[in-house]
């Protein structure tokens, strides 16, 4: 996932998919083969926003795991990175319903997942902080 914090705004996209089908996310996605990290996740915001970003470092890492039944429906291991954005014009596309650049005063009318809130929420104070 990519943590793009631009002129005072943060990147969120509206998933298509499932998981979190119609939530707002940070952008993101999974590693093709053959793929560093990075790599995908250039490739990956480039697809579903348009935009062109520089992975700067981990933020956090933490374990996705969907069961129903007592069968595990899927893992994923979600690693987000701050972002620093290079160009672009924002455009939802391939996995993303919609994409739209939130204010810190916005997040409250999208309803992020309580773990991305809490990570978008950091990057707006690190970003104050000049970190």
């Amino acid at each position: 996932g990519a943590v793009v914090v631009h002129e005072g705004r943060v990147l969120l996209i509206r998933r298509a998919k499932e998981p979190l089908r119609g939530r707002w996310v940070v952008p993101g996605g999974t590693v093709e083969l053959g793929e560093t990290l990075e790599e995908a996740l250039v490739r990956e915001l480039r697809e579903e926003t348009g935009i062109s970003v520089r992975p700067l470092e981990v933020m956090t890492v933490f374990d996705r795991i969907e069961r129903r039944d007592g069968a595990v429906l899927y893992h994923y291991v979600i690693v987000d990175y701050r972002c620093q954005y290079v160009s672009g014009i924002l455009q939802a596309a391939t996995d993303a319903q919609d994409a739209a650049w939130v204010t810190e005063a916005d997040l409250a009318g999208y309803d992020l997942p309580p773990l991305a809130l809490d990570l978008v929420q950091r990057a707006f104070r690190e970003a104050a902080a000049g970190s």
